[in-house]
């Protein structure tokens, strides 16, 4: 079940706290509710997923940034589920656990499993395919475990076999007087084993590199720095370790009319001396499916003035909020020549202009004189 308590309140910080406090404050709450030291509590179980969901969310700026302006929501539209149970939190933070707590002692290397590294997709979209939402054939290179050994490295029917330097402990102990340093083994290269027979299709790598290809639904209403989760199509992990994932990371091209304010659009549109004096409808370009939208220019507008739209705009991820709106900035061209026709007509429109505000200030002033 996914975490929906705020996630700086789990781990006890500031929404503006560094990097540093964010790791220090887990490392303190993994400790204390850690299942070695906790057995059987249920709730100790439910405060350690939910810390280190919170974590895996605050640790990463890009999945920070956008919880910090749309919150779960925002994270859920970006495919992030949270950990399916403690394997996955130990294959995540399995470095972590092991480094600052020390849990289970020394483990022999040749038994740990490792997850396989993340891998990251850059998809360049559109303003118009980021409104509509798209599915995307992506192709891109990556590890994945070998058909013919599984990922052991060797061929099939043979056997890994101890390391005849370290004898299977992936360390060798030298000792200089009173002290004892003990380094890893360069033979298997702290594995504890050594391949004698390679499989012959990856060279004894477990690993072949492929070209995958593999269809991303992007959802309407994404903005740069969104990254959608591909669980499992990361690369392959050690010695049958679960696979990385795969985060496509959204980049939405600047349009030629349009300019982007999160979900609202803004435009500016020139319009003529005479439409702005007299109004007039006009058409412009939306994103829509209607492509065009005809908007009214009330008489008398302004340079400048700003015309809104309701629910003209981006598509929104949060549906729940319901879509941007456009705002159509209004700019009024003013003819740098005039034809001799022209002329005589703004002198005699000016000149009736003039005689009106007399009739005005003469008004004005006669009102003034009465009081």
């Amino acid at each position: 079940m996914p975490v929906t308590r705020d996630y700086y309140e789990i781990l006890g910080v500031s929404r503006d706290v560094d990097e540093d406090t964010i790791k220090k404050s887990y490392r303190q709450l993994a400790l204390k509710y850690h299942p070695d030291r906790n057995p059987g509590d249920k709730e100790a179980e439910e405060s350690f997923k939910e810390a280190a969901e919170a974590y895996e969310v605050l640790r990463d700026r890009e999945k920070r940034k956008i919880y910090d302006l749309y919150g779960h929501d925002g994270l859920r539209g970006t495919g992030f589920t949270g950990f399916g149970g403690f394997e996955d939190i130990f294959s995540t933070f399995g470095d972590i656990f092991e480094d600052f707590f020390g849990f289970g002692g020394r483990r022999s290397r040749k038994t740990r499993v490792t997850r396989g590294n993340d891998l990251r997709y850059n998809l360049e979209l559109t303003l118009e395919e980021a409104y509509k939402g798209k599915e995307e054939e992506i192709v891109f290179d990556k590890w994945e475990s070998c058909d013919i050994c599984r990922g052991t490295g060797v061929t099939p029917g043979s056997e890994l076999e101890t390391c005849p330097d370290c004898h299977g402990e992936g360390e060798i102990s030298r000792s200089h007087g009173f002290f004892q340093i003990r380094t890893t083994c360069s033979t298997c290269n702290g594995k504890g084993q050594i391949i004698v027979d390679p499989c012959r299709k990856c060279k004894g790598k477990g690993k072949i590199k492929v070209e995958k290809k593999v269809l991303v639904k992007i959802p309407p209403g994404v903005d740069t720095g969104i990254q959608l989760r591909i669980k499992g199509e990361g690369e392959a992990g050690e010695n049958g370790g679960p696979p990385g994932d795969l985060f496509v990371v959204v980049y939405v091209k600047d349009h030629e009319f349009f300019m982007r304010d999160g979900d609202d659009l803004k435009c500016q549109v020139t319009i003529s001396f005479l439409q702005a004096a007299l109004g007039a409808e006009i058409s412009i370009p939306v994103l829509n499916n209607n492509k065009k939208t005809s908007i009214t220019i009330p008489e008398g507008i302004q340079p400048g003035e700003i015309i809104r739209l309701k629910g003209w705009g981006m598509t929104s991820l949060r549906r729940r909020r319901g879509d941007g709106d456009l705002f159509v900035q209004v700019i009024v061209n003013i003819p740098a020549k005039l034809s001799k026709r022209q002329r005589e007509l703004l002198m005699e429109f000016s000149a009736l202009d003039e005689k009106k505000n007399k009739a005005k200030d003469k008004n004005f002033w006669g009102k003034i004189k009465g009081i």
